[in-house]
């Protein structure tokens, strides 16, 4: 006798919220997603795959389905990969959270995420050097007496001042989106960049939150080159409710 696999968990909905018909989930034979419901909730599940792999075409169908479901009022996504053992846990933590996810699904309601992070460019390496009298001491010096040495610290120097700038028109470009945005978090840190931030962002407000990115974006790019994701599910907003 074949072990269950457990379910598969999409979001979490209202009760009233139904899935689009003909979807399927994750995997290499992707089963049909169904809701499961538990009093004002549902969970959004479909059996799980015998094998999960974060592969593209799975964390597209994953993100896509929360999309697709958020097009017609508001979802709790799930990470990719969440497997429950079987539908009865998930009926149980949806009534055991019941109070926090209809709170958190009234707060994302009509809202998407946008995700913008911040890098340094070396566009406008020349106004550094003009601005910077640590980097225009160290080229100079670089120039008298070349070598290795001279040119690490030279280039030490340009980095640093180059993410300098970056950060403080990324800060600025912060405090812009802010006033748009309903709210924001500060995402982990990632490797080139000065910032990553996501913001939860009422659907209307989505081509003046992109007008203000891309005017900025126009106007600093030699300090600042700026990276916008999304809409996206509201996975930084819902974390931890469910």
């Amino acid at each position: 006798m074949t072990a269950p696999r457990g379910v598969y968990v999409y979001g979490v909905v209202r009760a009233s919220h139904t899935v689009p018909p003909g979807h399927t989930g994750v995997g290499e034979r992707p089963a049909p997603v169904r809701t499961l419901r538990a009093g004002a909730l549902a969970a959004v599940i479909s059996d799980a795959p015998a094998r999960l792999r974060a592969k593209r075409r799975d964390l597209l169908a994953h993100q896509d389905l929360a999309l697709t479901l958020g097009k017609d009022g508001p979802v709790l996504p799930m990470r990719f990969g969440m497997v429950a053992p079987d539908e009865e846990s998930v009926r149980q933590q949806l009534l055991s959270a019941r109070h926090d996810c209809l709170a958190a699904l009234e707060r994302v309601d009509g809202r998407v995420e946008m995700n913008l992070k911040a890098m340094p460019t070396e566009t406008g390496l020349g106004s550094l050097v003009r601005e910077d009298p640590e980097v225009r001491r160290l080229r100079t010096a670089a120039r008298r007496a070349p070598g290795y040495e001279a040119s690490v610290r030279l280039g030490e120097a340009v980095a640093r001042g180059l993410e300098r700038r970056a950060a403080a028109a990324a800060a600025t470009v912060l405090a812009e989106l802010s006033a748009v945005a309903d709210a924001e978090v500060r995402g982990p840190e990632v490797d080139g960049c000065v910032l990553n931030v996501s913001f939860l962002l009422h659907r209307r407000e989505e081509r003046r939150f992109h007008g203000v990115v891309e005017r900025f974006a126009t106007g600093h790019r030699d300090r600042v080159e700026l990276l916008l994701t999304g809409p996206l599910p509201c996975y930084s907003f819902t974390e931890g409710r469910v």
